[in-house]
């Protein structure tokens, strides 16, 4: 590939995340210096019109409802796979067998051990993997990881980390892909997010202790006949870092009301810090170092100085969005291909995040805590 000026895409998906990594590739080409363009090859979905509709919309040269095609096309160079949660792990094993760069949506796979399989498979073929979690691509999350490593907090004590959204909230909604086993739950779709967040800023989680609840015990099948449901709406856990802070973390699909709830916590000896990802461009500062009746949490707003906003927007506080974040993350992504930087998030973090998501829950299951 060391020839090549461009790498083509082959996307799987046409859904909300297909769409934002579509949006992705256009804007990271536009904004960063990349070590390649970017060429929308083929984009696939399981019927015609969704397929057809999203490579006029978003320039694909060709589309198919066979994903596999993709595979057996030699001038595709990267598997973006935006498919539903249980279908990641055949689509990307095969994409790596064909000798293709992988892509991947967050859950990596149902369980950690078929991520561990696609974690292995890809490092034997020397294929460059990427799982998306682009909240950790917000230039504010990188600030607070700065200003915590730097000392500006003191000792961390505490952490609370929570993921909601309210899309599950209505018990007449149907079965879906979320609510199969085989796709994991509130924990691996949400949950996933709290816990690379909360490693991402305070580093390795060694103990658990998991409360897991499924709320709504039934829903309607595909004939509206009431079905179990047998994943979680709603679980917690409580979190030990190895540095000895504690902390935990929510992630919540009925929370009604909340739309990106995406937030965070972290308390230390001498200060503390708070994002949410529904005001994604302000960090909060709280610093002891403030004189007696002059304290308070105070705004530290997204400019220029916070790279790579600057990029997007010459201008502090005009803000950035949730596709530029996937554009910040296939940037990292392209870069590592292109052998400039490691991984990101490759498949061995994405294995990681699976790992502890699977020991929460065998923490609920068993009542007790559980080390990692």
């Amino acid at each position: 590939m060391s020839d090549r000026t461009s790498l083509n895409i082959g996307l799987i998906g046409t859904g909300f995340m297909g769409q934002a990594h579509a949006l992705g590739y256009a804007t990271a080409e536009k904004v960063f210096d990349l070590p390649y363009g970017l060429t929308l090859r083929t984009v696939a979905d399981v019927t015609e019109e969704a397929a057809a509709k999203a490579a006029k919309r978003f320039g694909f040269d060709s589309w198919t409802t066979d994903w596999r095609d993709l595979l057996n096309d030699p001038e595709i160079d990267v598997i973006d796979i935006t498919a539903p949660n249980a279908l990641h792990k055949e689509m990307a094993l095969a994409a790596i067998a064909a000798g293709k760069h992988v892509f991947c949506e967050k859950p990596l796979a149902p369980l950690s051990a078929d991520a561990r399989e696609m974690a292995k498979a890809a490092k034997a073929a020397g294929v460059v993997t990427q799982v998306g979690f682009n909240y950790l691509c917000n230039p504010m999350m990188g600030l607070a990881k700065q200003m915590i490593e730097a000392g500006e907090l003191g000792e961390i004590r505490s952490y609370r980390g929570i993921h909601a959204e309210d899309y599950m909230a209505d018990a007449s909604a149907p079965h879906s892909f979320r609510t199969d086993p085989a796709g994991g739950g509130v924990l691996a779709d949400l949950g996933s997010h709290a816990l690379a967040t909360a490693e991402y800023l305070l580093g390795p989680i060694t103990r658990v202790m998991g409360d897991c609840v499924t709320a709504i015990d039934s829903r309607p099948d595909r004939n509206g006949t009431p079905a179990p449901v047998l994943v979680d709406d709603v679980s917690r856990a409580f979190l030990r870092f190895e540095n000895g802070a504690t902390g935990s973390i929510e992630a919540n699909w009925i929370a009604t009301g909340r739309k990106m709830q995406h937030d965070f916590e972290v308390h230390g000896s001498k200060g503390a810090l708070i994002l949410s990802q529904e005001r994604l461009n302000e960090l909060h500062f709280y610093s002891t170092d403030d004189a007696p009746g002059r304290r308070g949490f105070r705004k530290i707003e997204a400019g220029p100085e916070h790279d790579p906003y600057g990029l997007f927007c010459v201008a502090p506080g005009h803000q950035i969005g949730f596709n530029d974040l996937k554009a910040i993350e296939i940037a990292g992504y392209i870069g590592a291909i292109a052998g400039q930087q490691p991984e990101p998030f490759g498949f061995d973090a994405g294995t990681r995040i699976q790992h502890l998501v699977e020991t929460i829950l065998v923490s609920s299951a068993d009542g007790g805590w559980k080390a990692v």
